[in-house]
């Protein structure tokens, strides 16, 4: 039997959409000016002297820039096999939940948000970025057609998988949006996830509806046709292998099931190939935020159409409405540093990482 209503949302974006063409850079210079004033001690001041000064204070600056800057385009987190006991998913995930302040900003939802144009016309940074999140499972639930009314009415039980679940802010809100008969289970690779997720859903009322769980997307314990609806947000890129991803899901979804997924993905570098510019970016990217590899929309494509077992997949190119989200998760921090000032031993990882952030959006 054909699976019906098989959708997949995918984002061209961050560290995924490369566009040499499209490519911007934000440099913004400020130029300082001092004010001196002249008294008859400063008469004999000899103005070549002044200039070497200033000559040598502006070299020094350009200098320590790029010093910084050389620092920081060296990756430090350069993605591991779980073997390997260092630099996996699970571990920058569980730091990360340990030190508080990825949920201190972002909430419960690992993941980007959505920004409609008229928001963008008003200026992004006056979007709650919380809220952007919220949007952003609505927005991707309307575009998998998950109807929450028609759910509800109906009472018919509904078991979802949300596949890399992070703190379980997703998959609570399903819970919450899909009804009392619903059963939301979550997976992640991060044990730290899977307890903070659990506390969340008992303080909020829905430990009942939901289940979080750590396991391997690429090898799930869960029997064949066991879920009514897949989710899958910003996980795919975690992936080692693509092509398994894909398939195990397809085996636990029911037939008649809806697949849901939003991905960072690249371009597809047939029709442009990558430059070497856009080949160190894209290493850069995978180096320093623990990732394997990105595919573009394409190949992801071809692979759901190779389990043979979907109908036509629906694609969708959302960077417009999410890439306002980089900067934003910036400046979030800036305008309310709470929640790392008082956490020194991270100032330099909250530092990559802003800056990572920028050349995501810039990528």
């Amino acid at each position: 039997m054909m699976i019906r209503n098989i959708l997949i949302l995918w984002q061209l974006l961050g560290a995924a959409a490369f566009a040499p063409a499209a490519h911007r850079s934000f440099h913004h210079r400020q130029q300082q000016q001092q004010s001196t004033t002249t008294t008859t001690q400063l008469t004999a001041l000899n103005t070549p002297t002044v200039k070497a000064a200033a000559a040598v204070g502006g070299a020094a600056v350009v200098a320590g820039t790029a010093a910084i800057k050389l620092v920081l385009d060296r990756p430090s987190r350069t993605y591991s096999n779980a073997t390997a006991n260092e630099n996996t998913v699970a571990q920058e995930y569980d730091a990360w939940a340990d030190d508080g302040i990825l949920e201190y900003y972002w909430g419960e939802h690992i993941h980007l948000g959505y920004y409609s144009p008229e928001e963008m016309e008003r200026g992004y940074k006056k979007k709650n970025f919380i809220q952007a999140k919220y949007d952003f499972i609505d927005e991707m639930m309307k575009f998998g057609g998950i109807d929450a009314a028609a759910i509800n009415d109906k009472k018919e039980p509904c078991n979802v998988l949300d596949v890399g679940c992070g703190f379980g802010g997703t998959s609570r809100y399903l819970a919450k949006s899909l009804g009392e008969s619903s059963k939301v289970t979550g997976i992640t690779l991060s044990p730290k996830q899977v307890q903070r997720g659990t506390e969340l859903a008992k303080e909020q009322g829905v430990a009942e509806r939901t289940e979080f769980r750590v396991m391997d997307a690429l090898d799930m314990e869960f029997e064949d046709n066991s879920f009514d609806i897949m989710w899958a947000c910003e996980s795919g890129e975690h992936m080692p292998d693509k092509k398994k991803y894909i398939n195990e899901m397809m085996r636990v979804l029911k037939p008649g099931g809806t697949f849901v997924m939003a991905c960072w993905s690249q371009r597809d570098n047939t029709t442009e190939p990558f430059s070497k510019k856009d080949l160190r970016d894209l290493q850069y990217l995978y180096e320093e935020w623990t990732h394997p590899y990105f595919i573009s929309v394409e190949q992801f494509k071809q692979l759901i159409d190779d389990t043979g077992v979907m109908n036509e997949v629906t694609t969708a190119n959302w960077v417009d409405e999410t890439i306002a989200s980089w900067r934003h998760s910036i400046w979030v921090g800036v305008f309310d540093p709470r929640g790392w000032i008082f956490k020194p031993r991270k100032y330099l990882k909250c530092f990559r990482d802003g800056y990572c952030l920028e050349r995501m959006h810039r990528a």
